[in-house]
């Protein structure tokens, strides 16, 4: 297994984040990010740990037109939740295993740290996975940045 880190600094307060990335998952993900995610269908549990959530690509996200997760690890007191890749997305794509771990730490009434890491695994070494994991980075700050704007104009 391999991993990549990184951070982020969103101007957001922790409970607000933490709450989006928890229980509003799943309303939260398309409002933030319409141009990729179609909808997140709760298919298993009820948000907590061992939920499983079925995401539903736009054709921006293709060639992945869809991608189920399971919630792996949730610790409310460290503010830390993982989401294992279970079936489709990037499984489809030269991974045999891929989990992305978000760490929240207040920094301020209104900023969080949030680290980030992403463990994974390819099915075969080949010259197409050697960008995979910046672009993986890439894309969940990404997902970060529009989840930031999405919950600051919500908020106002």
């Amino acid at each position: 297994m391999e991993e990549v880190r990184t951070q982020a600094k969103a101007a957001v307060g922790l409970d607000i984040l933490w709450k989006a990335l928890t229980k509003e998952l799943r309303f939260v993900v398309p409002k933030a990010i319409p141009n990729l995610v179609k909808d997140v269908e709760m298919i298993e549990g009820d948000g907590g740990l061992g939920s499983v959530l079925l995401f539903n690509f736009c054709s921006d996200a293709s060639p992945m037109t869809y991608q189920r997760e399971k919630i792996v690890e949730l610790e409310e007191s460290l503010h830390q939740i993982a989401l294992e890749v279970i079936e489709g997305g990037h499984l489809n794509h030269g991974f045999s295993s891929y989990k992305t771990t978000f760490m929240l730490t207040a920094i301020g009434e209104q900023e969080t740290l949030v680290d980030i890491k992403v463990s994974y695994q390819f099915d075969q070494k080949d010259d197409r996975n050697t960008k995979m994991p910046l672009k993986t980075t890439d894309s969940t700050l990404y997902f970060i940045r529009c989840l930031e704007t999405y919950l600051q104009n919500a908020d106002s």
